[in-house]
């Protein structure tokens, strides 16, 4: 099938990889344009844009969908299909409605659940134990097209939200190649999405980086797991400056502490009592300026008094 691609991160070129290897015909690739990178501000390729260019497939970072170029140039590539992953970008209806087999998304949820720009990191944070992915027909509205099929999968219990990122993006070429082929012996499933069911998952904030530990053992746990790798859970308890959390483990231990001090210290990690009287263990971290590092490590060179 002649198919245009649209995607961005690292997530989406899994599934650019999977067309390739498939034997599509990709006529194109629409990705971000090129931004400033590190101190240097030297401009960087998307990861979309890198492999694309390893495969020799047509490259086109379009600034707006709507001013009417993006179509003429959909228009012009006549593909079959479209195929969308983390673009990025909202596609108006003129464009999707180009394809004679239409646009298609391939979401790291499970539609309803989790609509919106970070569906992985939500899913943590919320503690649920499943997620997925879901291909589905794109729509005015978004994610809420009509859903094509969907795989799940289980949330590891320590499992964080980048390493689940890199799973889902496997899960997502899979279910992503099902479905092309469905499309293209004409088996392909069109089941509306429960509108009573839907929840949105929202962009992610610096705001959201304070750890609370007040909260629960449980609930600070996926506040960590669910910030990985931007913009991170964050404190200022260990030592008395602020460090990001990047690996935790709920013990299962009681303290008598108040929530939010320090309980205990080792090589297996820096323990902290938290609101339900339960202790986290802070097992990775990264001080400000510094590496991130075992907490064992960060020990040796802070010493911390329980």
């Amino acid at each position: 099938m002649r198919v245009l691609f649209m995607g961005t991160p690292e997530f989406a070129v899994e599934s650019l990889r999977r067309l390739v290897e498939d034997g599509h015909t990709v006529c194109g690739v629409f990705t971000q344009p090129d931004k400033p990178k590190n101190r240097g501000h030297k401009l960087a390729f998307s990861p979309v844009k890198e492999y694309a260019i390893t495969e020799n497939i047509p490259v086109y970072q379009p600034v707006s969908m709507r001013d009417g170029g993006a179509l003429d140039l959909v228009r012009e590539l006549a593909p079959e299909l479209t195929v969308v992953a983390a673009y990025g970008k909202l596609l108006p209806e003129d464009i999707l409605n180009v394809p004679p087999y239409g646009s298609i998304n391939v979401h790291s949820s499970l539609l309803p659940k989790y609509r919106g720009a970070a569906p992985i990191n939500w899913a943590i944070l919320n503690g649920e134990t499943e997620t997925g992915v879901s291909i589905m027909y794109m729509a005015k509205e978004l994610d809420a097209g009509d859903v094509i099929l969907q795989k799940s999968t289980p949330i590891g219990a320590e499992e964080d939200a980048q390493s689940l990122t890199v799973r889902l993006a496997e899960l997502g070429a899979e279910a992503l190649s099902e479905a092309v082929t469905a499309l293209a012996v004409g088996t392909a499933q069109r089941t509306p999405q429960d509108e009573s069911l839907q929840t949105y998952a929202s962009m992610l904030s610096r705001e959201m980086s304070p750890v609370d530990w007040t909260r629960s053992a449980h609930e600070i746990a996926c506040q960590v797991r669910g910030l990985i790798p931007w913009p991170c859970a964050a404190t200022d308890v260990v030592g008395g400056e602020p460090v990001k959390l990047f690996a935790v483990r709920e013990t299962g231990e009681e303290t008598a502490a108040l929530a939010g001090t320090i309980a205990a210290v080792g090589k297996q990690g820096i323990d902290i009592a938290c609101g339900d009287g339960k202790v986290l263990r802070v097992l990775e971290l990264q001080a400000r300026g510094g590496k991130r590092m075992t907490a064992a490590a960060y020990l040796l060179g802070h010493p911390i008094q329980c």
